[in-house]
């Protein structure tokens, strides 16, 4: 590789399009493709063993798509610039030229591919939330800092989510991580999989096992896979037995 070359990524699951951005690539000169990936999790490994500078990053993808792979990368310790590449959608493009989020439009002409590198830079926390909300879709993992790189968490593995000062501890089937997100924003995001008990605990439904009352009057919450009881706010006491009573 030539000293202090551009390191690309190129992340789309058909290989004749990553073939294609490869020949493009190498075309221009504009820098080495150090790697390929089919998914949005090959991809998040792929950056922290290459330290990629840019990654073309495919849109619509199975399993992870693009644009949770991109929210999953800006948390690396060096987060790599990100170029989508895209077929045709009106409004997922309507939001990226809103908030000047760079593009390419499927099948990628040379001289753009070459001009959206030169520019290449970071997204900005704004213009994630914007592609986010284009996007419409629920992210499949949640990322978290272990062990000096990024640890994924399928959320239909996690059993409850627990707020604690300013961090949000993730309970999952193998172990438990901290996350710097808030409860009402995974409340928000998981609408549907996980419900509220507690200011502080936030509970997938399917995990759901038993609401035991103790001598004193409290409610707590038996899970399917946790030894863990959680306490039952008052508050959202009424809920929770309707919810139970639904399931059975």
């Amino acid at each position: 590789m030539k000293h202090n070359a551009m390191k690309i990524l190129i992340v789309d699951d058909e290989l004749p399009a990553r073939s294609r951005l490869r020949n493009l690539v190498a075309d221009l000169q504009a820098g080495e493709v150090v790697a390929e990936a089919g998914n949005g999790q090959q991809a998040l490994t792929l950056c922290q063993q290459h330290q990629v500078d840019v990654v073309l990053l495919d849109i619509r993808m199975p399993g992870m798509d693009g644009v949770e792979a991109a929210n999953h990368l800006k948390k690396l310790e060096h987060p790599p610039a990100v170029i989508f590449t895209t077929a045709y959608d009106e409004y997922a493009l309507q939001a990226f030229d809103a908030h000047a989020i760079d593009y390419l439009l499927k099948p990628i002409r040379k001289e753009r591919l070459q001009e959206a590198l030169k520019k290449a830079g970071h997204l900005t926390q704004a213009q994630y939330a914007a592609i986010e909300e284009a996007n419409k879709k629920v992210p499949q993992y949640i990322s978290a800092h272990a062990q000096g790189g990024l640890k994924l968490i399928n959320i239909e593995d996690v059993i409850y989510f627990y707020a604690e000062h300013k961090y949000v501890t993730v309970f999952h089937k193998d172990g438990q991580v901290l996350i710097e997100e808030s409860l009402k924003s995974l409340e928000q995001k998981y609408q549907g999989g996980f419900i509220r008990i507690h200011r502080n605990a936030l509970v997938a439904i399917n995990q759901l096992q038993a609401l035991e009352r103790s001598n004193t009057g409290h409610f707590s919450l038996a899970l399917k896979e946790s030894e863990q009881k959680l306490d039952v706010s008052r508050r959202h006491l009424p809920f929770v037995r309707k919810l139970m009573k639904s399931l059975g």
